[in-house]
């Protein structure tokens, strides 16, 4: 794996053995970013599942000011360390160590794009877009970008965001919400 595009492209990305986490494929990671605008100018980034934190640096190296990367696991969390200081810019990235119920705690201020990927898709993201829209950490131009399994069906509307597009890539389904 690797960063797609932007100022860390073409370096590459270390990712968990094993199936605690699932890394989003460059190839839908590109997918993505074509589909929410390649490039970005400044902004804040929540992953909110970082697992390799491939998809909060992608964004960073796009352009995004500074990125939020959540993960609880141990060994999930020692990746995206090394993949952080990959960038040589770690005062960009802030990670979290907790779950998503803890890091809701300790956020603060807006974020203006979300990636959420959570292990049990459907129930998760309903309950954290809704919590994230009513703690108001989403800006109001945010994009909260969701990965589920294809055979996902996420409702229209989340609180007072609704769906934007949806795309799906081989056996991944990508929803994204905005106000």
């Amino acid at each position: 794996m690797r960063i797609v595009s932007g100022l860390y492209g073409g370096r590459p990305l270390k990712t968990l053995d094993g199936k605690t986490t699932r890394p989003t494929s460059d190839k839908v990671r590109g997918a993505i970013f074509n589909m929410i605008g390649p490039y970005f100018d400044g902004g804040r980034t929540l992953d909110l599942y970082a697992g390799s934190g491939g998809l909060g640096i992608e964004a960073v190296s796009r352009g995004m000011s500074e990125a939020v990367l959540v993960d609880k696991d141990r060994r999930a969390q020692s990746i995206i360390s090394e993949n952080i200081q990959m960038t040589k810019e770690a005062w960009k990235f802030d990670l979290l160590k907790m779950d998503d119920r803890q890091a809701l705690k300790h956020l603060s201020g807006k974020f203006d794009l979300v990636f959420l990927d959570p292990p049990y898709a459907q129930e998760q993201i309903v309950n954290m877009v809704s919590m994230l829209d009513h703690q108001d950490l989403l800006s109001p131009d945010v994009m909260v970008v969701c990965e589920t399994d294809k055979g996902v069906n996420l409702p229209d509307e989340i609180g007072s965001l609704g769906i934007w597009k949806q795309k799906v890539y081989g056996i991944s389904k990508i929803t994204v919400y905005i106000h």
